[in-house]
């Protein structure tokens, strides 16, 4: 099966284009966060997406924890997936089904250790897909960290779950081969590796679609 790509930090119209043309299936919008790089204002966000055509999916990144104040962002966006980058309570999900009918949803999993493996058992009867990650929600961390996270646990974790795994940390042209290879995930999430001075490297990028493709 052909592994995905979902390329994230999209900042522009341009960067949607040049990110589909390599064979992205999926683009993360980055909204507000506590830390890290990437974020751009709700306005761009919505404007973004309305150019992203189907099938390419425009994801939207909240760091908010609760269903209502989820559900009033995904209003003001209008984007149809949702990628939830903290560990909510699991109780939050059935507010957001209800209030966001069809919609999909994207639970990040921050792999710090083998606890991991239990919070996936959760979500995964609970989101559509999740995505694991190198942050630390302790320290308000939520992701973009560039750091590569214990692959042994995230290959377990992929095979104990029946949802689509996304693998995200540290990953660049150099490397994703050995991880698809060692965690066998069902897409891959690259941020800040095709990004050496922050903007999307199409050099980069079309190494990273070929070293996924030919794997």
């Amino acid at each position: 099966m052909r592994t995905r790509i979902k390329v994230c930090f999209i900042a522009s119209p341009e960067e949607a284009r040049m990110a589909i043309a390599a064979g992205a299936d999926a683009l993360g919008l980055v909204a507000h966060m506590p830390s890290g790089p990437g974020p751009i204002p709700d306005e761009r966000i919505a404007g973004i997406a309305q150019q992203i055509p189907p099938p390419i999916t425009a994801v939207l990144l909240t760091s908010r924890t609760d269903a209502e104040a989820i559900a009033d962002h995904v209003d003001k966006t209008g984007v149809p997936c949702i990628q939830i980058v903290n560990h909510i309570d699991p109780a939050e999900y059935q507010a957001l089904r209800q209030r966001l009918p069809g919609r999909k949803f994207l639970q990040v999993i921050h792999v710090e250790n083998e606890a991991a493996l239990d919070l996936a058992k959760v979500y995964a009867g609970l989101a559509d897909a999740l995505l694991l990650d190198s942050g630390r929600p302790g320290a308000a961390e939520l992701g973009g960290t560039g750091r590569v996270h214990d692959w042994a646990v995230s290959a377990r974790l992929v095979a104990s779950v029946s949802v689509p795994v996304f693998l995200a940390g540290g990953l660049n042209p150099g490397n994703v081969s050995q991880a698809i290879r060692t965690v066998r995930p069902f897409g891959v999430d690259v941020c800040s590796g095709l990004r050496p001075d922050g903007r999307l490297d199409a050099g980069k990028l079309a190494a990273f679609a070929a070293s996924v493709m030919n794997t």
